[in-house]
């Protein structure tokens, strides 16, 4: 656990930038069409990643037998997925968008995971995943929308149902690729050919840009989105994953909702629940419960060498 705590420190702050991104990114979109502000956000992203990639790595390049891979990544996870959550978002009740997105995605993660990597499930994740399960399902449900299965929001239900499907995959295809590169490096090129494969989705939407209403707090959210949800947010989840396993790491999205209903007191004025409070109590439980796991790992013994006479 000691040796990792600053990458689980670095899953819980990513988590937390992403949930106050729901928030902030509702404000961003007064002014852009969803599809215009997706492409701001990764597309002025990805000159930042190249010159940091270039300056700590001296280099960008890989190899052209990986770029292929690399380009179905990008569309798979960052252009069509950002879409679906888009539509899904469109199509049904946030309470219905959030508790089916975000509270599968771990799950499917951890079943998928054995397609990717060597990851093993243990009971102590299974538990410790529960627990965080009934804590996120607390907090959305503790909010003003309500859970429904109208026929009305079945669309939206199953484009967000899809989304924890699609986002597991897409965190755990890119894992044997940064068994090769950085995490720093294959984010860069995924991200490039996801901004590549958006453009065709917004060549109708400028016109519906509110130009004149851009201002000194439309700026800090596009610098929001930017730099600290694209740059420093991916770098620093691929980077703790590749530590923690794909597995753990995203079950510490559940702190995503938890992060997004708090931005939603400051942004909107909207009310937190003694529900949502309670839910929150119980993700920091169910994923304190799945990091001591490491606590309890014994440490391995050093080879004793025999000596000769």
């Amino acid at each position: 656990m000691k040796g990792k705590s600053i990458y689980y420190l670095g899953l819980i702050f990513v988590s937390i930038v992403w949930g106050v991104n729901f928030g902030v990114s509702r404000l961003g979109m007064d002014i852009f069409p969803a599809e215009i502000f997706v492409l701001i956000r990764f597309g002025l992203a990805v000159p930042i990643l190249f010159l940091v990639l270039k300056f700590k790595e001296g280099s960008v390049k890989v190899d052209k037998k990986d770029l292929l891979m690399l380009a179905i990544i990008g569309l798979f996870g960052i252009t069509i997925l950002e879409i679906v959550v888009m539509y899904s978002i469109k199509f049904t009740t946030l309470a219905n968008a959030s508790l089916l997105n975000v509270a599968p995605w771990p799950i499917f993660v951890a079943l998928f995971a054995p397609l990717f990597t060597r990851e093993k499930m243990t009971m102590r994740l299974v538990i410790g995943g529960g627990i965080a399960f009934i804590g996120v399902t607390l907090i959305i449900l503790g909010g003003e929308d309500s859970f429904s299965l109208s026929s009305d929001y079945m669309i939206g239900n199953i484009l967000a149902f899809s989304i924890s499907i699609l986002g597991a995959l897409f965190n755990l295809s890119y894992m044997p690729l940064m068994k090769k590169y950085s995490p720093l490096r294959v984010t860069t090129w995924y991200i490039l050919f996801g901004s590549i494969f958006m453009i065709p989705f917004t060549v109708n939407k400028w016109d519906a840009v509110l130009w004149s209403n851009i201002n000194g707090v439309t700026w800090l959210i596009i610098f929001y989105n930017v730099v600290v949800c694209s740059v420093l947010a991916f770098i620093i989840w691929n980077l703790s994953m590749k530590q923690v396993g794909a597995t753990k790491s995203n079950f510490f999205r559940y702190f995503v909702p938890a992060a997004a209903s708090i931005a939603g007191v400051f942004l909107f004025n909207e009310m937190i629940s003694i529900a949502q409070i309670t839910g929150g109590v119980i993700i920091v439980f169910g994923l304190a419960w799945i990091v001591s796991e490491d606590k309890r790992k014994p440490l391995a013994k050093p080879p004793v060498h025999e000596q000769t006479s």
